[in-house]
């Protein structure tokens, strides 16, 4: 049965009505849930919504982290990632973490293809030029999810030293078993709906892991858990996977 139009214009109202209802409770929630501490700037507080959709506790209003780079931070302390004698690659760098590596190794360098921000390397992650096993770590977050990732891991592998480490990081439905991707999924607005913004060409599931050992890495991870997740504000569940390149690994060969 058709409905009529005063059912139709009814159905709006109870439409809009629903919608007035849930904007006034986020934005209630959308200024901090409960409060937190942020291991990068010392801030506690309540951190604020952020994201598309809409994370809660997400983003520390007094530095701009977001979960990712608390958890970096968190993990980075913890295990002593870096020293004065190393050497540092990071793609898309965020400025959350930036000072706190730059302060701790030898030599800091950045990297991205676009030239909005000033980098010390303009190049592709999946052809940089780069020179083989030049650095101890590479740090990659969210970039794989914009990119041909079969090349991009392939290069970090090249440009690594041996037994020098990656740090990767993107976005998972660990309950998916393959990663999803469709090559006829091209707009922003389909991309925006099929893989979760506009400039992602695929959506991880668990096979991630897969794919980052098929370029010659060992792997290990780090994940976001209690108490951590309360105190930190915290993805539950986010994962950093630590990418190894092996020690005995050869040189990268021309041409390969």
């Amino acid at each position: 049965m058709m409905a009529t139009v005063d059912q139709t214009h009814q159905f709006a109202e109870q439409i809009e009505k629903a919608a007035q209802r849930q904007v006034a409770k986020f934005r209630k929630l959308a200024r901090g849930v409960h409060p937190r501490s942020c291991p990068i700037c010392t801030y506690v507080g309540h951190f604020t919504a952020f994201g598309q959709p809409p994370r809660l506790d997400a983003r520390c209003p007094k530095c701009n982290s977001l979960e990712r780079h608390r958890l970096f931070r968190l993990y980075a302390d913890k295990h002593q990632w870096f020293d004065d004698a190393h050497a540092v690659l990071h793609f898309a760098p965020e400025t959350q973490i930036t000072p706190y590596i730059e302060a701790r190794v030898d030599r800091y360098e950045t990297a991205d293809l676009s030239d909005r921000r000033a980098m010390t390397h303009q190049v592709n992650i999946e052809d940089t030029g780069l020179p083989d096993s030049s650095y101890d770590w590479i740090i990659c977050s969210h970039v794989l999810e914009h990119v041909d990732d079969a090349k991009a891991l392939a290069e970090m592998h090249r440009m690594l030293r041996p037994g020098g480490r990656a740090i990767l990081a993107m976005p998972i439905v660990e309950g998916w078993a393959r990663t999803y991707e469709n090559p006829e999924i091209t707009t922003p607005d389909a991309r925006m709906v099929h893989f979760g913004q506009a400039d992602h060409v695929r959506m991880y599931g668990r096979d991630v892991r897969k794919r980052v050992r098929a370029a010659g890495f060992d792997l290990s991870e780090v994940t976001a858990q209690e108490p951590d997740v309360l105190t930190y504000g915290l993805m539950r569940g986010e994962t950093l996977f630590i990418a190894t390149k092996p020690a005995g690994a050869a040189p990268a060969q021309e041409g390969t």
